[in-house]
């Protein structure tokens, strides 16, 4: 019987093969996001141009293997594929987290603004860039940070921000930087919430007609995870309304995945890209967002979830555990990521600002 073993000497093209794969990843996470958003411009350029030489080093190693071993060693080239796939996710992913396309604010947005008696406003955040907002006064006492998702602007918020002002909310619609008219490198994970969103909320302190103590953040998605994230650091935040946030760290989804073969591979698979995303991005891993929501001792927490995308239920729970007395949820059984408020917009407004108005006093 042949005993399959691995090469005596390095295989051929080992080293083709592994630079070919990360180019192929790095390429890719490149080209996805920014083709569709910014079409061909260098850095689109770039990405493509690295997922083709990618894949000619990949092929130019394969063949080259095959052709150099015979018999049952070939089948050295199921494990390397199985690592090549890791590397691609891995990578891929990293990369398209931090090396994000510009996001132009959308036709009709500084109209929409105008209804709301909304003015453009700019902040500067901690390490010096320059964020870009509308704010909408106050005529309650009471003033509500809107935080959007990943690859969005301020005027993915303005829904929510009609029914705020609607209620006497003073509203305040902020661009992430990277994204809208803000400076700055975007990053699509939100490592940067914490520095944004106390920029934000020094903001709203020193606006007329706003009680210092009453200041909420209401996010969506990346936003969302923004806000639990900075209430932890910031006591001046009372009241967080949350929707769609699962995770922005390998260690926020080890509380919720499943056992089993395949929740450790997704654990090692979150490690691996959060590791890489570390390494690309000066912003430094956030800490978890349970352990967030347990150090926000002063704030309530109201985390929505889409009835469609089970993981936000069950990530939700993992938060409200965290704090019992101070978390509720609300799963909107028909709404899909994000879109509560579209889903059940009577019983959006009704429960985001009895939450808000009892939160706040």
């Amino acid at each position: 019987m042949q005993i399959l073993h691995a090469p005596r000497r390095p295989a051929p093209g080992v080293a083709s093969a592994v630079l070919g794969v990360l180019a192929i990843a790095v390429g890719a996470g490149i080209a996805v996001r920014w083709l569709p958003k910014a079409g061909f411009r260098l850095p689109t350029v770039a990405g493509l141009a690295l997922l083709l030489l990618g894949i000619v080093a990949v092929g130019a190693a394969v063949v080259g293997f095959w052709r150099a071993v015979h018999g049952v060693r070939r089948l050295w080239l199921v494990p390397a594929a199985l690592v090549a796939l890791v590397l691609l996710y891995a990578v891929g992913l990293a990369v398209s987290l931090t090396v994000v396309p510009p996001t132009a604010s959308p036709a009709g947005g500084e109209q929409a603004a105008r209804a709301l008696e909304a003015q453009d406003v700019a902040l500067r955040a901690g390490d010096g860039v320059r964020l870009s907002a509308w704010w909408a006064p106050s005529r309650n006492g009471a003033a509500v940070l809107l935080l959007h998702g990943a690859g969005e602007t301020r005027a993915a918020t303005l829904p929510q921000a009609r029914v705020l002002v609607r209620h006497g909310y003073g509203v305040l619609l902020l661009d992430a930087r990277g994204h809208g008219d803000s400076g700055g490198r975007g990053m699509d994970a939100g490592w940067y919430g914490d520095d944004d969103v106390r920029a934000a909320v020094d903001f709203l302190v020193g606006r007329p007609g706003v009680d210092p103590g009453r200041i909420a953040v209401l996010g969506l998605s990346m936003g969302a995870e923004e806000a639990i994230g900075a209430a932890s650091g910031d006591g001046r935040i009372r009241a967080v309304v949350a929707e769609g946030a699962t995770g922005r760290t390998a260690a926020d989804k080890d509380g919720w995945l499943p056992g089993g073969p395949a929740g450790i591979a997704q654990r090692g698979l979150d490690r691996l890209t959060y590791g890489v995303v570390d390494l690309l991005t000066a912003a430094g891993p956030p800490p978890r967002l349970a352990d967030a929501v347990a150090r926000a001792t002063g704030a309530r927490f109201l985390l929505i979830t889409a009835g469609t995308m089970p993981d936000e239920a069950v990530a939700a729970g993992v938060l409200r555990d965290a704090a019992p007395h101070r978390v509720r949820v609300w799963t909107v059984d028909d709404a899909t990521h994000t879109h509560a408020l579209a889903a059940e917009p009577a019983d959006w407004e009704a429960r985001v600002t009895g939450f808000l108005d009892a939160a706040l006093g």
